[in-house]
């Protein structure tokens, strides 16, 4: 080793020695829109926003953020990361305790948490068998962060309805079903049969939570969002597949925003002036 090698392996020995100390923050842009218009969703169905509503999101947040670390260092199990540990560590245990105050408030949050825990270990279980970017897991965690939705209506209301369940069985339905069109994209999955299938099933889903009245007309009818962006991409498969992922994301997004915004209207009262 010469001289001139030393400073720059000093530094990147202090820098590793200091790495634990930056903050981790999931990769995973998607299932960010899928949070926070979950949270909208739920938010317009409790038709108020209050302290309790805001505590919901920041443990909704710090929930998610904290399953990142954690399935990273189940990946790399074979050495401890202390960054993963110590944020993987602090955003769950931030996650945990206003959970349980909210769940003190009102206990009937502790079956959503089950579920969403449930969730968790199934992920575990999936990256332990090189299966987290499975169609099923994806779907299950997809279904989870929708959990957000009836967890902010009934903490913010103080009671659990079937219209926050219904809720959550839509915006699970609507969100998971991009999973199918951005699979299209890559060749071991560019079979255009199970997104077809997905979807007949989830508008089928959709229309009995309509027909046994659970949500509204005006509710459910964004979900011919998700109906046009399934037909626009097989209509055009070669251009989805040729372009970039940012446009890709920016399809998502776009969608994700005009079921969100649809939705949270047709929740919110009407004022007559």
């Amino acid at each position: 080793m010469t001289q001139a090698e030393l400073p720059s392996t000093t530094t990147q020995t202090q820098g590793n020695r200091q790495a634990w100390y930056r903050p981790t923050f999931s990769p995973e842009h998607g299932v960010y829109v899928v949070l926070f218009g979950s949270f909208l969703t739920g938010a317009a169905l409790a038709q108020d926003w209050t302290f309790v509503t805001s505590l919901a999101l920041v443990s909704a947040f710090c929930g998610f953020q904290a399953e990142y670390p954690l399935s990273m260092q189940l990946k790399q199990r074979s050495s401890w990361k202390p960054r993963l540990l110590v944020w993987g560590g602090c955003y769950g245990l931030v996650a945990l305790v206003i959970a349980l105050w909210l769940s003190w408030r009102t206990p009937s949050l502790l079956w959503f948490y089950g579920a969403a825990l449930a969730a968790l270990v199934f992920d575990g279980i999936e990256v332990l068998k090189k299966e987290r970017k499975s169609i099923l897991n994806e779907v299950v965690t997809f279904a989870a962060v929708c959990l957000v939705a009836p967890i902010t209506a009934t903490a913010t209301t103080g009671s659990l309805t079937v219209t926050a369940l219904a809720l959550w069985s839509f915006n699970a339905l609507f969100f998971s079903s991009s999973i199918f069109t951005v699979k299209l994209r890559k060749p071991k999955t560019s079979s255009f049969l199970p997104g077809l299938i997905y979807h007949i099933i989830a508008l089928l889903g959709v229309l009995g939570l309509y027909l046994v009245g659970l949500l509204p007309l005006l509710t459910i009818l964004p979900f011919t969002v998700a109906i046009a962006r399934f037909s626009l991409v097989i209509g055009q498969q070669q251009w989805y597949r040729r372009i970039s992922i940012g446009y890709v994301a920016l399809i998502e997004t776009i969608a994700a925003c005009l079921f969100v915004a649809t939705v949270a209207l047709s929740l919110l009262p009407l004022h007559s002036h």
